[in-house]
């Protein structure tokens, strides 16, 4: 199964309203109701959380969930006479793997908090920040 699945966004990273969303799934009958499990997979798209620059990944996610008639709040899904909603479970699997803090790169150096400056091309004007007093008792401390 392919298609939309409509804007999804956990802490700014975001699966956007035209991007196809990958499902495979498989189902089993059992006495309790329906085992659904497969794979999804979804690009996402955030904003570097050091710099800012637009970031590009996907994300793709293994399932296996129950859907009973009496579903258990926050355990399993309701099963339909007829067909099965899957549209809870891709959202929910897909809102759970999005990256919470995406980065350009692991060694992004952000931004300079002074000027703005983007450190990953290279250092900016600014002075040296200077230490803050309040940690200065610190520095007499020696551990062995």
């Amino acid at each position: 199964m392919r298609g939309p699945i409509g804007r999804l966004m956990s802490a700014g990273t975001a699966v956007a309203d035209a991007d196809d969303v990958d499902v495979t799934v498989g189902l089993e009958a059992i006495p309790e109701g329906v085992v659904a499990d497969g794979r999804i997979s979804a690009p996402w798209h955030a904003e570097c959380r050091r710099c800012l620059r637009a970031v590009d990944g996907e994300v793709d996610v293994e399932f296996r969930e129950l859907f009973e008639a009496r579903p258990k709040e926050g355990e399993t899904y309701p099963l339909g006479r007829e067909e099965l909603d899957l549209a809870p479970l891709i959202r929910e699997a897909l809102l759970l793997a999005l990256p919470l803090a995406p980065l350009c790169e692991a060694g992004c150096q952000g931004i300079c908090p002074t000027c703005g400056a983007d450190l990953n091309e290279g250092p900016c004007a600014c002075p040296p920040a200077g230490r803050d007093a309040r940690w200065a008792a610190l520095d007499d401390l020696h551990l062995s």
